[in-house]
């Protein structure tokens, strides 16, 4: 093999090991159907476990799925309180079975306005799946990158006031640190569903060098094929990060 195809073959991934999703398009399924919004958020919800589930066969090993933003409390107060509701019951079902298929849970967002009901059922589920590593799935509920990175910079700053971290020695990785994602590797592959083609406030940080797809597909139709489908495309993708291929 030449010199160049070799180097090329080098940067071309097998596969992305952390997939994120912006899981767009619940309301207008349900709406194109005569339906009210939150039946398109319980229809999204069970494919949440569709899509747990395909991780393994494709080498996915950390998933992360964007729920609740920080934004989204600008929605109708029916609406916040119907997805509060559906992540208390997404919790209470799943848990047994998130736990007896390996699946390590974890939440990233800001939790002191959620309810405490719920915060202790994220405490419970986080503890309970604790010990697994089949597939790390991350929930954002409540979570938006700039508020994130907003409080990290704060963890930072005491750490700086308090002596114990000197401000010549921050650099991005000391920042990584503080952030909700810190055990987490960046991810790989970004997907939007619905048609959309904007970030969303998401994981702005961590996807500096993500590859993304912007899909038409409405959430409750992102099926395992529609998955598959996508993860295959992205092990055709060259990442140069910065670097030029000769």
């Amino acid at each position: 093999m030449p010199d160049g195809a070799q180097e090329k073959e080098q940067t071309r991934p097998r596969g992305p090991k952390h997939v994120a999703v912006i899981m767009d398009g619940n309301g207008r399924w349900a709406q194109s159907r005569g339906r009210p919004r939150l039946f398109g958020h319980h229809a999204g919800a069970k494919r949440v476990r569709e899509i747990v589930e395909a991780c393994p066969d494709l080498g996915v090993k950390y998933l992360t799925v964007f729920a609740f933003s920080t934004e989204n409390w600008k929605r109708t107060q029916t609406e916040v309180a119907g997805l509060m509701s559906l992540f208390r019951r997404y919790i209470t079902k799943e848990a047994r079975a998130l736990c007896d298929e390996g699946v390590r849970v974890r939440f990233i967002g800001d939790r002191v306005r959620l309810d405490d009901k719920l915060t202790s059922l994220m405490d419970e589920l986080e503890q309970m799946t604790a010990h697994n590593d089949r597939v790390h799935l991350t929930i954002a509920i409540n979570y938006g990158s700039r508020d994130e990175v907003s409080r990290a910079i704060k963890r930072l700053a005491e750490d700086v006031a308090s002596g114990q971290l000197f401000p010549e020695d921050v650099t991005e990785t000391t920042l990584t640190r503080y952030l909700d994602t810190h055990v987490l590797p960046d991810p790989d592959l970004v997907i939007r569903t619905s048609g959309e083609a904007r970030i969303s406030n998401f994981l702005l940080w961590q996807s500096a060098y993500a590859e993304y797809e912007f899909i038409d597909t409405l959430w409750p139709d992102f099926t395992r094929d529609v998955f598959t489908g996508l993860v295959g495309s992205y092990g055709k993708r060259e990442r140069r990060f910065g670097a030029v291929n000769l």
